[in-house]
């Protein structure tokens, strides 16, 4: 079973930074819909909006991420932890997917490379928001306290 925080202190800024994600990825596809309304569901335009290549079909997709991540980091319990880890995956796989047929049709969501790189990004930030948002009760915390504080761990530290 991997082991992931609970309660962590700075649990409060990572969902405020997936929430931030959240927010610009659904001003991004909203944006993106409004400019690709007409457009073939797949077009291969020239459509930018805030830096990133879209068509209608990359931005329908992220109005829904956006809302399912801003949904996420207002939740307070660990609902907003596995949809971070999820996305991150989701973001990170769809960047190297996408990455690898850049330049060819299978481009469907008409990706550039500065998609991919934000893309990455996210999905990094993401995945270390959802690795240190974990909520638990007490108790779990204070075990895990424990054993940070654990003797033969700081014996281990102090060599």
């Amino acid at each position: 079973m991997p082991h992931f925080p609970v309660n962590h202190p700075a649990r409060s800024l990572y969902r405020v930074l997936s929430g931030l994600i959240g927010v610009y990825i659904l001003v991004f596809g909203v944006w993106g819909v409004a400019q690709t309304i007409g457009d073939p569901l797949f077009g291969r335009g020239s459509h930018w909006v805030l830096g990133l290549r879209t068509n209608l079909a990359f931005s329908l997709a992220s109005v829904v991420f956006g809302i399912v991540l801003i949904i996420g980091a207002s939740r307070r319990s660990n609902l907003g932890h596995y949809m971070n880890l999820t996305a991150g995956v989701v973001f990170l796989a769809t960047s190297i997917l996408m990455m690898a047929v850049l330049q060819t049709e299978a481009n469907f969501l008409n990706f550039s490379m500065s998609t991919v790189v934000v893309s990455m990004l996210f999905g990094l930030v993401l995945l270390g928001t959802g690795l240190y948002d974990k909520v638990g009760p007490e108790e779990h915390a204070e075990a895990e306290r424990r054993n940070r504080s654990h003797p033969v761990a700081e014996e281990h530290l102090r060599r």
